[in-house]
Order: C-alpha cells, then structure tokens, then sequence
C-alpha cells in the first residue's frame, strides 16, 4: 500500500525530478574522495579554494542538464548559491535546478567493522531548509547484522525522519555496505557472494523508518558478477522490498558499467540516479580549458546519456505515494 506524504515535501521532490517524476541528479557532495581525486599523492594538501573551484566548475557545465545537484554545505552550497568567477550571472547553481545537501561529516565512528555515522557539526536540517535546500541526503554506513551497530544507526534515521517531517524536507538516505568480517575486503569475491542479501535487506529496513527516497547502491558487484540478467533479478528484488522510491548511486563506476546499471535498474522499478564520478572524474585531475573542454564535451555527454535512459525506463516517484486529497480548507490545519 502507497504510503501518504507531505505537501511541502511532494513540492520539493517535484523541484527535483523531471516533470515526469523521475530523478536525474548531479553528485557534487564528495569531500575526501574528491581530495584523492584531484591530488592521489598528497590529498591533504588540497586546499579549500581548490575543492570549491573544481566543483564550481564541474556544477557550472552540468547543473543545467540535471533536475538536482546534490552539494556539502562546506565546501559548495553556500559557494556556489552565491556570484563566483564562474558564473554567468549571480550563482554558479541555475535557478529552476534543485538543491540537496549532506548532512554527515567524513568517516565514521568506532570499530571500521560495526561503523557509526557522523553528522558535521554545526550543520542542520533546520539550516539547510533555511538555505532554500529541495532536500537533505545522509551517507550511512549500514549492515543489516551488524547487532547493536545496526540499532543505533536505525535509531540517528529515525531521529533524522522524525525532524525532516517537522520541516517538510525530503529524507534521501544512501546506505553504504560494509564487510562484517575486518579480513575482508568489499571488492573482494567474498563479500561479493553476500553483497545482495546485505543491500537489499538494509534497504528493506531502512525504507520502513520513514525515509523518503532511497539512495542505493547497485545490489550486484559488476567486478565479480557481469551476468545482465542477475543484474535484472536483483533490481527487481529491490523494488519488490521497499515502499519507497529509489535512485541509483554511481558509486565511481565507470561510465559504461554504471550506464547499463541504470538501464537495468530503471527497467526494474528504480526512479532515477544519482551521478558523480562516473560522469565528472577526469575534471578533478585537469585545469582551465582542458578541463572546460572535457566537462562540456564527454562529461555533459554522458549526463544527457544517463537522463535520456532514466526518462524512458524510470519509474515515477510519486507512483510509490499517496497524493493527499485537498479541498478549500485544507490551509486551516495546515
């Protein structure tokens, strides 16, 4: 059974999807990943200035095409809401383009191997709905029999819910997999064998606390598993799981795998992506017009590619929601 939703939140979902209510979302939110990007020596010599200025660039030739950017709240959204070197006018980020931003901080708490997630200090959902934000996104490390690691981050989403349902703000929660085993690595065939059960059911509870759309990763480790038809029946399992929404992460995928995932995915129930480093990763490493060149050429190339695919086989969010009936009092108890 669809499950009802606000009308502050449906207006923020729409602002973030294409008028057919499927999602094509720029990832522009990275922090120590996109420090190893531009710098794999040295990342912690990478300066504040030069992470704003690769995402300025990266946001300013790929923002028009996408429904929504997703940003950090240090690094670029208040950056890139206000007039930059880069912009045309006043803003670096396009008016009719919708904002999420992150809520949690780099790392995680405690044991690598029972994670906790952090949320950045000083930072807030009540801020972010203040900075005109569309949205809020959380990265959460999870595993589904991870014991009492598992409750208290069950417990931060239900928090998280319970406060974005105060402000009418859509929830977009990425859960991130983990190996509960520290002698095993996540790319590893390994943890490859247990990968869907692991995403699938974290998925299957988290989408019960509430949570407006899932951020997901793909359910099917393309290193280990290139069977297309596996692909299918694990996406359609996921679907089959959840009572909510969800857009696929692209995870630094490369552009072709990532391309066909969200093909597969979008054909079996999934309602869009979220795309970063399988789109832009060759701009963090250039500079001035070699990367200009790039951005406006192969990545705004692959952008257009990924939102044509996810236009014609994505499932509309709202298809997973029960639109509220309204009449002319509905304001009264508002």
């Amino acid at each position: 059974m669809a499950q009802s939703i606000s009308l502050g939140k449906i207006r923020s979902l729409q602002a973030c999807s294409t008028p057919e209510g499927v999602f094509a979302i720029l990832a522009a939110d990275h922090r120590d990943a996109l420090r190893v990007q531009i710098n794999p020596q040295s990342p912690e010599r990478v300066t504040g200035p030069e992470m704003t200025s690769v995402k300025m660039a990266i946001v300013s030739h790929l923002a028009p095409q996408a429904t929504a950017v997703l940003l950090d709240p240090v690094y670029s959204a208040a950056q890139l809401i206000a007039c930059g070197p880069l912009a045309s006018a006043c803003g670096t980020l396009p008016g009719h383009v919708g904002m999420l931003t992150a809520l949690e901080e780099q790392g995680y708490l405690g044991d690598p191997y029972a994670r906790q997630t952090l949320m950045l200090e000083g930072w807030s959902i009540e801020k972010a709905k203040r900075l005109g934000a569309n949205g809020v996104k959380v990265l959460l490390f999870y595993h589904p029999d991870a014991g009492e690691a598992t409750e208290r981050q069950d417990q931060l989403v239900s928090t998280l819910v319970e406060e974005c349902h105060h402000h009418e703000i859509p929830f977009f929660l990425e859960p991130i997999s983990y190996p509960l085993d520290p002698h095993m690595d996540k790319r590893s065939a390994e943890f490859a064998a247990t990968r869907r059960r692991v995403v699938i059911e974290s998925a299957r509870r988290l989408s019960k606390l509430g949570i407006d759309v899932l951020k997901v990763e793909f359910p099917v480790d393309a290193r280990h598993d290139a069977d297309r038809a596996s692909w299918a029946d694990a996406c359609a399992e996921l679907t089959e799981a959840i009572n909510v929404p969800w857009a696929l992460l692209s995870a630094d995928e490369a552009f072709e795998v990532f391309r066909d995932q969200v093909e597969i995915a979008c054909k079996a129930g999934c309602s869009g992506f979220l795309a970063g480093r399988a789109v832009w990763k060759e701009a963090a490493t250039l500079r001035g017009d070699p990367q200009t060149r790039f951005l406006k050429s192969g990545a705004s190339k692959r952008f257009a590619e990924l939102k044509e695919v996810a236009q014609l086989h994505g499932k509309p969010w709202y298809r997973c929601y029960q639109m509220p009936q309204i009449n002319e009092s509905w304001y009264r108890g508002y």
